[in-house]
C-alpha cells in the first residue's frame, strides 16, 4: 500500500463537453476516479497507464442521464434499457470525438456487463464503479474489497464479477453474451491458477 504521507496525484475533472450527467452522477464519477487514482498510486502504475484508467472512468457514465432516444441514436445495435445502452453510447461518442485507445473504448462500452478481452483499464473501471464508497449497499464488505484491490486485483475482480452476476441472476435479467464470456474467462484454468 502507499505510504501514509504520500497521496495520489490530483484527479482533475475531465468530463467531456458532450456529457449528460446529473450532479449526483457527476459525484459518482468523481468517486470512481478518486478510487482508480488511489489504486494506480498504490500499485505504482506509470502515468500513461493511470491516464488511460482515468479516461475510461470519466467517459463511462458520460451519457448515463441522456434520453433513451439519444442512447438509441448512438448505440442502435445495443438492446435493452439505458442501464445497458449508456456505455456503448458513450464509447461511440468518444470514438467520434477522437478517442482511439481500444482498451479505453472497450472499458467504457462494456463497463456494465463485463468483457473477457479487457485490459487493465476495463478491469479497474469495472471494479471501481462497483466499489466506490458512495454506494449504500454492503459498505463494509465493499470497502474491504476496495482496500485489497492493489494487492490482489484478479481476486477482487473475480469477487466483484461474482456479485454482479449474482445480482443479474437474482433480478431475473437475461445474461448478455459478453457477461457470460467474461464470467467464463474468469473461471478458466489460467484464471484459477492465479488464485
Amino acid at each position: 500500500m502507499k505510504p501514509a504521507d504520500a497521496a495520489p496525484a490530483a484527479v482533475r475533472p475531465t468530463l467531456p463537453a458532450w456529457a449528460v450527467v446529473s450532479e449526483s452522477r457527476r459525484a459518482h464519477i468523481e468517486r470512481v476516479a478518486a478510487l482508480a487514482a488511489e489504486w494506480a498510486h498504490a500499485m505504482g502504475v506509470p502515468a500513461a497507464e493511470r491516464e488511460r484508467w482515468l479516461r475510461a472512468v470519466w467517459l463511462h457514465d458520460a451519457l448515463r442521464d441522456a434520453t433513451e432516444a439519444r442512447l438509441a441514436e448512438l448505440a442502435p445495435s445495443t438492446p435493452g434499457p439505458s442501464e445497458l445502452r449508456h456505455g456503448p453510447a458513450a464509447a461511440a461518442r468518444a470514438k467520434a470525438e477522437g478517442e482511439t485507445d481500444r482498451g479505453v473504448l472497450d472499458a467504457v462500452r462494456y463497463h456494465s456487463v463485463g468483457l473477457a478481452e479487457w485490459d487493465m483499464a476495463g478491469r479497474v473501471l469495472y471494479c471501481a464503479d462497483y466499489l466506490e464508497p458512495g454506494r449504500a449497499f454492503d459498505a463494509a464488505s465493499r470497502a474491504e474489497l476496495a482496500s485489497r484491490f492493489p494487492a490482489d486485483p484478479e481476486g477482487v475482480l473475480r469477487e466483484v464479477a461474482a456479485r454482479r452476476v449474482a445480482h443479474l441472476v437474482e433480478s431475473r435479467w437475461s445474461l448478455p453474451e459478453p457477461t457470460v464470456r467474461f464470467w467464463n474467462s474468469l473461471q478458466s484454468p489460467s484464471a484459477a491458477a492465479s488464485r
